[in-house]
């Protein structure tokens, strides 16, 4: 065991990212969707409806998809006061429903305006079909755009999803970015809201800035230029046990990086074949130390390779993410209940949060002894800064059960749970229980968030 990862609580990095944040970005996106209705409205949308309802429903279909494609886009971006606010779980989900929801409405105005035309120039439906994509601006980038969505939407879909590796199923989502920017352009070109209204245009084209904006800055730039600063490398990789393995890494000025325990990055190794395809694993150890301390559990794929990495092999983030953090933890009782890789970010914040002598407990799930990692960290934390640590063992006492046969309940496991701060970190099932089961013992706030892709 090093002392570098078992440091004294750190310096906070960042003050806490103020409440009104979220509510102010959920505000914001409801109101493009409404500025987009109103700019629909002023164009004569509403009167058009006499006209040709077909038409005129098809421009407010699409100018809806189209606002949703880009609020996705920013949605992932990545920008760090989002983040903070909402929490990669939550952007996670929005992500998704706004991705269907725009995909749903991006079919409805394909067809409505192609019956709708169709029905205006007297002809098949398909022959016009055929000639809105090869004659008119932009349609056959248009087509290619679309047909990209839809195969990003049909691997998005669960079913599909189990079926894919994640490395896969990531490689593939990464066309969405591609069928966006194919998709748009033919709105700029001849999109009737976009060309015959100066204020149209002014929305459209700040929207399309700032999301093409937040994703080179935030996704390529800033990445960029951390990995240039911080030259992280592989230090060296120790095995915590069966199928579970540390890397410790330097690099330079790694104290003035930007992190929390509690956060994670997205990492690549350039040790081969595979280098490009990122995994996110939490910090297992406090940061601001001078050294950096993953630890990863065999899972497969990209996760195996891990054990074999040699020091000085150079390691490229991205992040950090994450607000599974002690920003808002201002003292008193803390609650961790971890379940087995899931006690790496805890035992990281275990080593920041400044708790006072027997205020904090961890509530450490494993299967068995074997799986059961950090005895020797756990037990520095119980010697010397007073931590509670109960291990649970055993197989589950039933299917949808945190706890193992014969475990007592959550208030006897940690009598201080009523009122205290929890974290909580796990598979998503164990911690969807786990979080239930403390807020039956009438916890305070509780802070998880979920990894599932």
């Amino acid at each position: 065991m090093t002392t570098t990862t078992l440091a004294p609580p750190a310096r906070a990095v960042r003050a806490a990212t103020p409440r009104w944040w979220a509510d102010a970005g959920g505000a914001a996106a409801w109101v493009s969707l409404l500025v987009v209705t109103a700019l629909w409205v002023a164009g004569g949308g509403v009167q058009a409806v006499a006209e040709s309802w077909t038409d005129s429903l098809g421009r407010l279909t699409g100018l809806l998809a189209s606002d949703l494609l880009l609020l996705q886009v920013l949605l992932m971006a990545r920008v760090p006061v989002v983040e903070r606010a909402f929490g990669q779980d939550r952007l996670a989900r929005w992500h998704r429903w706004t991705g269907f929801t725009s995909f749903h409405l991006m079919l409805a105005h394909i067809v409505l305006i192609t019956i709708g035309y169709a029905g205006d120039a007297h002809v098949n439906v398909l022959a016009e079909l055929w000639d809105l994509v090869v004659d008119y601006p932009g349609m056959l980038l248009a087509t290619a755009g679309t047909l990209l969505l839809v195969l990003v939407v049909v691997t998005s879909v669960r079913a599909a999803r189990r079926r894919l590796r994640y490395e896969s199923w990531h490689l593939l989502h990464l066309y969405a970015y591609l069928g966006v920017g194919l998709a748009l352009p033919h709105q700029i070109w001849t999109g009737t809201d976009f060309v015959s209204s100066p204020w149209s245009r002014a929305y459209w084209w700040t929207l399309y800035a700032v999301s093409a904006g937040a994703v080179v800055f935030y996704r390529l730039g800033l990445p960029a230029w951390r990995n240039w600063r911080h030259r992280i490398v592989v230090d060296r990789v120790v095995p915590e046990g069966p199928g579970l393995t540390s890397v410790y890494l330097r690099g330079r000025d790694l104290a003035e990086l930007p992190v929390r325990a509690g956060q994670f990055f997205q990492w690549r190794f350039l040790d081969g074949p595979g280098w490009s395809r990122s995994h996110p694993y939490s910090l297992s150890a406090t940061p601001h130390t001078g050294v950096l301390r993953i630890t990863v559990k065999d899972l497969g794929d990209g996760s195996a390779r891990v054990a074999g990495l040699r020091p000085g092999t150079r390691a490229l983030i991205e992040g950090p993410y994450g607000r599974l953090t002690g920003e808002r933890y201002t003292g008193g009782p803390v609650v961790m209940l971890a379940c087995g890789i899931g006690v790496t970010p805890l035992l990281a914040l275990l080593g920041e949060l400044p708790y006072a002598p027997g205020q904090a407990t961890l509530v450490y799930r494993a299967r068995s002894e074997a799986e059961l990692a950090f005895r020797a960290e756990l037990g520095w934390l119980a010697r010397h800064r007073g931590v509670r640590v109960v291990y649970l063992l055993g197989p589950r006492a039933h299917e949808t059960s945190w706890l193992p046969a014969g475990a007592p309940p959550l208030h006897h496991l940690a009598p201080q749970i009523a009122g205290a701060q929890v974290y909580v970190c796990g598979p998503d099932a164990w911690t969807a229980a786990a979080t239930a089961a403390a807020r039956g013992a009438g916890a305070g706030p509780i802070h998880t968030e979920q990894f599932a892709w």
